[in-house]
C-alpha cells in the first residue's frame, strides 16, 4: 500500500441543510479552482474538456455516493 498513507478516505457526495456553504462538494469545488486557477463562479459545464476529465477525476477520488 505504497502511497496510499497520504490519501484521505472519501466523503459522502450528499447536502444536507445543516452543512450549506460548508458542504464537501462545494468545498472540493473551491478546492479544485484554486489548484487550476480557475475562478470560483464558473460552472462545471464551462470547463474546457482538459479541466472537465480533471474535475472529474477528482470527484471520483475524493466523493462517495449516498448510502442508501
Amino acid at each position: 500500500m505504497v502511497g496510499k498513507k497520504n490519501q484521505l478516505p472519501p466523503v459522502d457526495n450528499v447536502i444536507s441543510d445543516e452543512t450549506g456553504e460548508f458542504d464537501q462538494r462545494f468545498i472540493l469545488w473551491r478546492r479544485f479552482c484554486s489548484l487550476y486557477n480557475i475562478p470560483v463562479e464558473t460552472l462545471p459545464s464551462q470547463l474546457n474538456t482538459k479541466e472537465r476529465e480533471s474535475w472529474e477525476e477528482m470527484k471520483a477520488r475524493r466523493l462517495r455516493s449516498p448510502r442508501k
